[in-house]
């Protein structure tokens, strides 16, 4: 079996030696590669990693810095393992859960394994408190029930991981991309350790990225291979409400009323103008998504299993 382990980092000098002896530790037995993606760091983490006498080691440098997403994605693009491990590079993850997780998605046939930190060695009030909030909204907005979105130890299938497209900051959101290639997933508790050297790269200013890609996530999975069911919905909606109130004030203009000027007007204007608009971004997206799908022969399903009874035997995948 041949394993990926993808591991993002960004001005982590301290941490990627110990680290890479951990993960050596960890997989002792296993057929591995542990690959490293630098995210424009402006230490010395690269000459540290240069430095590192291991033949299981790929480093992969970033010009400048691009975001975790995009590491991440890079990682996984060079990986050749059967299943890729992510993990972050601050040494809070333990590479000793790896062979844990792995036997899990073995044996469970799981395409994702993820991992929760069941005592998070964070600050209470500026990472747990936080994190729980946000766990909630992400769970209550996407249906996708995990119970740590914010923990980096992940075990996946190559196939499932290479098709998560991890554009932006969607890094977060991995179950949720995974669930939407049709995955099967499950949790398990991990260990987790306090940060010993550099210092977090995550704070509360990253509230409202969050916030503004879970509505990208919740229009995927709701509405990514049916977008005018979403516009076309509140155009009609609006543009109905619209006519409405015109026919209103039509009607008092034919008693004699005065209607110019009135608020009553210029909302009825509105709504109409915005009901079009939303119909007509609601046709435009759809023919998007039809020449998404269509220009790269994609389907808007995933086949998990075709058995063959003529032959007796399981085909493809």
């Amino acid at each position: 079996m041949k394993l990926s382990v993808v591991i993002a980092v960004y001005n982590e000098e301290l941490n990627v030696k110990p680290l890479t002896e951990q993960i050596t530790n960890a997989l002792e037995g296993y057929d591995y590669e542990i690959i490293f993606v630098d995210d424009g760091s402006s230490d010395n983490t690269i000459p540290n990693l240069k430095a590192i006498d291991n033949s299981a080691l790929k480093i992969i440098e970033f010009r400048k810095n691009y975001g975790q997403s995009s590491a991440l994605m890079a990682g996984i693009d060079y990986a050749i393992g059967d299943y890729i491990i992510t993990l972050d590079g601050d040494l809070q993850n333990d590479p000793s859960d790896i062979p844990m997780m792995l036997k899990m998605a073995e044996e469970g046939d799981w395409d994702l394994v993820a991992g929760i930190r069941k005592k998070r060695q964070d600050g209470m009030l500026l990472r747990k408190i936080p994190s729980k909030i946000a766990n909630w909204i992400i769970r209550q907005a996407s249906g996708v029930r995990m119970k740590d979105y914010g923990c980096a130890l992940k075990v996946f299938k190559s196939e499932i991981a290479k098709d998560l497209g991890l554009y932006g900051e969607l890094h977060r959101f991995m179950p949720v991309l995974a669930v939407l290639e049709g995955a099967k997933m499950t949790q398990v508790d991990v260990k987790h350790h306090a940060r010993q050297f550099g210092v977090s790269k995550y704070g509360l200013g990253r509230t409202f990225k969050v916030i503004s890609d879970l509505l990208l996530m919740v229009f995927f999975k709701k509405y990514m291979q049916k977008p005018m069911h979403l516009f076309g919905t509140w155009g009609v909606g609006l543009f109905s409400i619209g006519v409405l109130i015109n026919l209103y004030l039509g009607f008092l203009k034919l008693q004699g009323q005065d209607i110019w000027g009135k608020p009553l007007l210029i909302l009825g204007l509105m709504l109409v103008l915005g009901g079009i608009q939303l119909i007509t971004v609601g046709i435009i997206v759809e023919i998007m998504m039809r020449t998404y799908f269509e220009s790269q022969q994609k389907r808007p399903y995933k086949v998990r299993n075709v058995f063959d009874k003529t032959q007796s035997e399981k085909i493809g995948y």
